[in-house]
Parts: C-alpha cells; sequence; structure tokens
C-alpha cells in the first residue's frame, strides 16, 4: 500500500512538473513568432534558450539608442553586400542557427573587434574580427582562421588553377582562389554592429576576394542594433 501512495505522489510531482512548464510556455506573451517562443543552441559549450524580452515596457538604453554615428567610418551599408550574398533577416538567423550551426553545419560568426564582442554577442557565435580577414595577415595566421571555416590550403595549385585565378583577379572575381580549397567550406552567416557598420562587410569583401564561395555566405545587415531593438537575447562572454 506505501509503494503505490509513494508512486502516486511521485506521478502526481511528474505531472505537477509538466504542467509548470507548459504553463511557462503558454505564458509567454513575447513570441519570436506565432508558436516559436523560442530557439534553442549552445554558447561555449552551455546551453541557451534565445527569446525575446517579456517586460513589453522595456527600452534600449547605451550605444544602441543612437540615431547619429560620423561616417566614415560608421556609414549606411548596402541591403546587398556583394553579388551572390543573401542578406538575412533576425527569423533565417535562427533558422540557420536551428538547421546549420546546431547541426555543426555552418557558423555564426561576430565580425567585431574583441572589445565590442565582450559587451554582448549573439548566442553561439564565435569572434573572429573583420580585422583577421585582411590582406596584411601573415600567412599562418590567414591559413588559421580559413582553416575554421573548413577552407585549407592547396598542396600544388594545377596551370589551370592559376590561369584562372589570374583572370578572376584582373575581372575583380576574387584573387587567391587558386590556393584554397573550398571544397568543405561551411556555410556562415557574418554580422556586426548593424546597418551601420562596415566591419562584417569588410570581411565579406575579403572573403570573396579568396575565392570563397559566394552561396555559402550570408549576411546579417541589422546585427546588434536590430538584435536588441526585439528584444532577444544577448550573451555576455566569459573572460577568454
Amino acid at each position: 500500500m506505501k509503494v503505490h501512495k509513494k508512486q502516486g505522489i511521485y506521478f502526481l510531482a511528474v505531472a505537477a512538473g509538466f504542467f509548470l512548464c507548459a504553463v511557462s510556455v503558454q505564458a509567454l506573451e513575447v513570441n519570436i513568432r506565432e508558436g516559436l517562443p523560442y530557439v534553442s543552441t549552445t554558447h561555449d559549450g552551455k546551453a541557451v534558450e534565445i527569446r525575446r524580452i517579456q517586460d513589453q515596457q522595456h527600452m534600449l538604453t547605451g550605444g544602441f539608442t543612437k540615431t547619429s554615428r560620423k561616417c566614415p567610418p560608421f556609414c549606411i551599408q548596402p541591403t546587398q553586400v556583394a553579388p551572390g550574398v543573401v542578406t538575412v533577416g533576425e527569423l533565417e538567423v535562427l533558422t540557420f542557427i536551428e538547421n546549420k550551426l546546431n547541426k555543426g553545419k555552418g557558423l555564426l560568426i561576430d565580425a567585431r573587434t574583441p572589445s565590442w564582442y565582450k559587451k554582448g554577442t549573439i548566442p553561439g557565435s564565435i569572434n573572429i574580427p573583420f580585422t583577421r580577414f585582411g590582406n596584411d595577415q601573415d600567412e599562418a595566421a590567414r591559413a588559421a582562421v580559413l582553416a575554421r571555416l573548413g577552407v585549407t590550403r592547396k598542396t600544388s595549385p594545377s596551370f589551370l588553377e592559376n590561369a584562372m585565378a589570374s583572370l578572376q583577379s584582373i575581372m575583380g572575381n576574387g584573387v587567391g582562389s587558386s590556393e584554397w580549397n573550398f571544397s568543405k567550406a561551411k556555410e556562415i552567416t557574418l554580422w556586426c554592429n548593424g546597418m551601420w557598420c562596415g566591419q562584417s562587410p569588410h570581411a565579406i569583401h575579403a572573403l570573396l576576394d579568396f575565392g570563397y564561395p559566394a552561396e555559402k555566405i550570408y549576411y546579417y545587415r541589422g546585427g546588434m542594433q536590430d538584435w536588441k531593438i526585439l528584444g532577444l537575447t544577448v550573451i555576455v562572454p566569459a573572460d577568454q
């Protein structure tokens, strides 16, 4: 009799837990979209739920409330950053996190300088500053960055590959494509501070110059500005 009583209490506790979880989800008034209260991912090995701030009186404070910044360098960026590169919004970024990042098929890249990254980043992002993609980087540093994206250096490019690379360079369609093997290059989404930030566009153009396939690059133009406007989860990274 006591055993049955204990089992009954256990099942009641489990049922109550499920009920509270269900109520918690249903209680969210500010969803990402109808039927989608949050998106799960990991950041630095820890589980994170990307949600929107539930306080409907919440307002932005700090630097992201500014409407005007000196240009250059803080100039308005084009909607299409480069031919073949798709510009995405928040829902597409979240879909990318679910279908690419979480499955190890893609990378979400915070292309801002480390000082910006340390103030807060989009969950799941890795910080590869736009300066790391420049032509002034030494060969070892460039190879290390591209390796994180699934790109390797070719051991001995053929005469035809060198000729095609030279032609592309003359036509302005990229340089260095004969040096790198992009067959296993990951799909990547790059972002920075928003439509007034040129850091991720700079990185995208550098990648295209290396020969990175445009169809594997996505540009989140809204960046941290729009992410914060929509009250989406921001992670403050632990000390590196």
